[in-house]
């Protein structure tokens, strides 16, 4: 089976129609959504209710930091436009969505394989992982074969060799990646709804269960429109910036 990975859509509906055409032709039939389905983008209610249409069909989809302060409380670390964006998003979702993204649980084991958002070793904190320490402190945290997480914006690997230190690998985006049984991963898959490398191509993954593979994959999509959509909305200028430079 092939599984469809995506984090950080960000009510971004051009990018995430796309990353999903992309999975499909790559073959996958079932897909996970790794956190921060909205924030930022001008489309949240679409996202929410795409996500919530592949859950009902088999899909995992755990909770991001922005899916949770749509109900909670913003992040003292949030940045004044992600906090506009917030409560701009509180009000263009309806209760059932709201309910949705309140509901999603903070992370989901599935046979060997943990999907969670920011990390392992503490899922609702948020912290990242942008280093092999940060790494290797969440695959201690878990004893599942494969961690997968989004948070980071950016599409990284780690593992484990002879000793227990996390070594840090750059998947190149089309090629494919052999996961050794005898060592234990942990992937970020990018942001699909806001790169911040430099390439406003959205960033996705998918994992073969039976090849034990993983593919990174950069989707171009009508960034341009997703932008003046943010515009539209009356959402800060920046965040239509950023899905153009991609940064």
């Amino acid at each position: 089976m092939r599984i469809g990975l995506l984090a950080d859509l960000h009510a971004n509906r051009e990018a995430t129609e796309a990353c999903l055409l992309a999975l499909a032709d790559a073959g996958c039939t079932q897909f996970a959504f790794l956190g921060d389905l909205v924030g930022y983008g001008a489309d949240p209610g679409w996202v929410v209710d795409c996500v919530r249409e592949h859950v009902a069909g088999g899909a995992v989809a755990v909770q991001g930091n922005h899916d949770a302060a749509v109900d909670g409380d913003l992040e003292p670390a949030m940045n004044e436009q992600a906090r506009v964006a917030l409560q701009w998003t509180r009000d263009a979702l309806d209760a059932d969505q709201r309910r949705f993204l309140r509901e999603l649980p903070l992370q989901v084991v599935e046979e060997d394989r943990l999907y969670a958002h920011a990390n392992a070793f503490a899922p609702g904190r948020w912290a990242y992982v942008y280093n092999p320490l940060a790494a290797g402190q969440s695959l201690k945290a878990t004893p599942q074969w494969l961690t997968l997480l989004g948070h980071v914006h950016d599409q990284a690997v780690y593992y484990t060799g002879a000793t227990a230190q996390a070594i840090h690998f750059q998947p190149v985006p089309g090629a494919t990646l052999p996961l050794l049984p005898s060592r234990r991963w942990l992937a970020i898959v990018g942001s699909c709804g806001q790169p911040r490398d430099g390439n406003p191509a959205a960033a996705c993954a998918w994992l073969d269960t039976q090849r034990r593979q993983l593919g990174f994959l950069r989707v171009p999509y009508d960034h341009e429109r997703a932008a003046q959509k943010v515009i539209a909305a009356g959402l800060p200028a920046v965040l239509a910036q950023r899905l153009l430079s991609g940064r």
